[in-house]
């Protein structure tokens, strides 16, 4: 007979899932242990290989989660009825938001999608190229010159601006996310002239 599924396995996923990141930012993709995982999570091994059969599914989770999480929040912050400047300014917004307290799922996503295997990083990488595809569109009606090999450099060079922003942005720090979604923005449009005009 199959086992049924508990009321909360979804709220004890989502904490897995948040333990797991945090172990696997700190120990790296080879060093983390299911054991340092069920620790951090306070559940037992046994509970943990209830949820998930090893590592390397906990990676895929975690990564498929933040990207799928990522990407519905930028669905939803797209609106075409925008002029193109705004709706490229509300889409960096939902990414630095959703961004906010996932900094180990962005580590994660980072450094584990290459440990990957095959299939698997064919489902991440689709997922991003939504994400991206969202970004282009929106740059390509700003800028229509970009239209050809220099679209994906600009995108991705937005992409970098953004993604790597847990490296230094600190909440309640002098700069908020909104102020830097601003900056970013005028960034990528405007160059630094554009920049706290």
């Amino acid at each position: 007979m199959a086992r049924t599924r508990a009321a909360d396995f979804e709220d004890k996923q989502r904490a897995i899932l948040s333990s797991a990141a945090a172990v696997l930012a700190e120990q790296g993709m080879d060093k983390a242990s299911m054991a340092q995982i069920a620790g951090q999570a306070g559940v037992s091994k046994a509970l943990l290989y209830h949820y998930y059969p090893g590592k390397d599914a906990l990676i895929f989770d975690i990564i498929r989660t933040h990207l799928s999480e990522l990407d519905a929040a930028v669905e939803a912050a797209h609106d075409p009825a925008l002029p193109p400047r705004e709706r490229l300014r509300a889409l960096v917004g939902a990414v630095l938001e959703c961004y906010r307290d996932a900094d180990n799922y962005h580590k994660v996503q980072l450094n584990g999608t290459p440990t990957l295997p095959a299939e698997q990083r064919h489902e991440i990488h689709a997922i991003e190229r939504r994400i991206v595809g969202r970004f282009s569109a929106v740059l390509r009606d700003l800028r229509p010159g970009l239209a050809g090999p220099l679209l994906m450099p600009v995108t991705m060079s937005l992409f970098g601006m953004m993604n790597w922003v847990y490296m230094w942005f600190r909440d309640g720090g002098p700069l908020t996310r909104e102020a830097y979604a601003d900056i970013a923005t005028a960034l990528i449009l405007d160059g630094i002239g554009g920049v706290g005009e």
